[in-house]
């Protein structure tokens, strides 16, 4: 039977596709309920090698341990199945990096092969640096099952673990082959896990469409019947800021990094304990929000606007008590982001849906924005 034979007979599921121009390294976004049991056959469809080439499945144990991964596990528990590994961002490491590549050269994965990286993103991130210096670059596929993961990390090709002194500070830029983005993994998903993710959509909305962030400043749920149309949206934008600027040297890319550079600063100030990401990533962003009024132009009511959105989405507003200034303002020195004359470059909005980058903001200002974020939006 011809894959077109087959394709008629036993029709995919439904599903939006986002495509990612970057010449001989294009690939597509699939995004879509229902997705999983056809893995392999989407890996026939859009991977070099189709689903002839041996495959290795990188996971965590939290993941592998829920019965829909079954549909992805079975095919390839004989052969490619790595142990799960241990879940959350301390995995993150070159020594979890350097095990997993261990074991792939124990299998002989060859250099056709295909690793497969499901999770949420310190899995993409960890599989994804594994797959660029497996000799010298394999294909991978992205398979994220958080919201965060499949409206961010699995897109663009950045890959990375962390190291003490702070957070991706070794990586590599690798593309994936694909991404497949099933919604139906979302139902699993911790509800705190799920508003994480919200995080980074409101970002997209902030920085590059009002009409996004409108939508999304009401509260958005797993089930929602528009859940693939905002994934989708998110997605597009990444993908064209990334057709721009793979590499993050034009400027463009880095309005991506709106609300991360205090966010990774928070991370790192709690040893990445205290927070998930999209949670550092939501107090980031009221930061920069603030330092957008003083230094942007921003108005009070889009500030204000931004705050009551991850309000609604169960996104914290409020620093804890415990976590130190004066650390999270130690760890922005040593944030990837620093330019060569040690000065932070900061992604501001000057109003909803429009941010530039590359501003350089005092640090006195610096400092009152980490301090801001000891008061509730209702008490100012």
């Amino acid at each position: 039977m011809t894959e077109a034979e087959r394709d008629q007979k036993y029709p995919l599921p439904l599903h939006r596709i986002v495509r990612v121009e970057l010449g001989v390294k294009s690939y597509n976004i699939l995004i879509g309920r229902g997705l999983m049991p056809y893995l392999g056959r989407f890996i026939g469809k859009h991977v070099i090698g189709g689903d002839e080439s041996p495959v290795v499945l990188i996971s965590d144990r939290n993941v592998l341990s829920l019965k829909w991964s079954e549909d992805i596990r079975n095919p390839w528990h004989s052969w490619g199945l790595l142990d799960g590994v241990i879940p959350g961002e301390e995995s993150k490491s070159m020594k979890t990096a350097s095990e997993l590549l261990s074991a792939l050269a124990k299998f002989r994965l060859p250099r056709s092969g295909t690793l497969i990286a499901l999770g949420g993103g310190v899995i993409g991130d960890l599989a994804g640096f594994v797959a660029a210096t497996y000799l010298r670059g394999i294909n991978f596929v992205q398979v994220p099952t958080t919201l965060l993961a499949m409206v961010d990390s699995s897109v663009g090709g950045k890959t990375g673990v962390n190291l003490p002194e702070g957070k991706n500070l070794v990586g590599a830029f690798h593309q994936p082959k694909l991404v497949v983005a099933d919604l139906d993994t979302l139902a699993t998903l911790p509800a705190k896990e799920f508003s994480a993710g919200m995080a980074e959509v409101i970002k997209y909305g902030a920085i590059r469409d009002k009409a996004l962030f409108d939508r999304v400043s009401r509260p958005v749920k797993p089930d929602d019947a528009d859940l693939d149309e905002i994934v989708e949206k998110c997605v597009s934008i990444k993908a064209r800021i990334v057709e721009r600027d793979e590499f993050e040297t034009k400027g463009e890319r880095a309005l991506l990094n709106f609300g991360h550079t205090i966010g990774h600063a928070i991370e790192k100030a709690t040893e990445y304990k205290s927070y998930l990401h999209g949670e550092a990533i939501s107090l980031g962003m009221r930061a920069a929000a603030w330092l957008s009024r003083r230094d942007a132009g921003l108005s009070q009511e889009d500030a204000r606007d931004l705050d009551l959105a991850l309000i609604a989405n169960n996104l914290p507003v409020v620093l804890d008590k415990e976590v130190d200034s004066q650390s999270i303002l130690a760890a922005l020195g040593n944030d990837k982001k620093v330019a060569a004359d040690g000065v932070n470059r900061w992604v501001l909005l000057t109003k909803l849906g429009q941010a530039e980058s590359g501003r350089v903001v005092s640090p006195a200002l610096v400092e009152q924005a980490v301090e801001y974020l000891r008061t509730h939006p209702d008490d100012l």
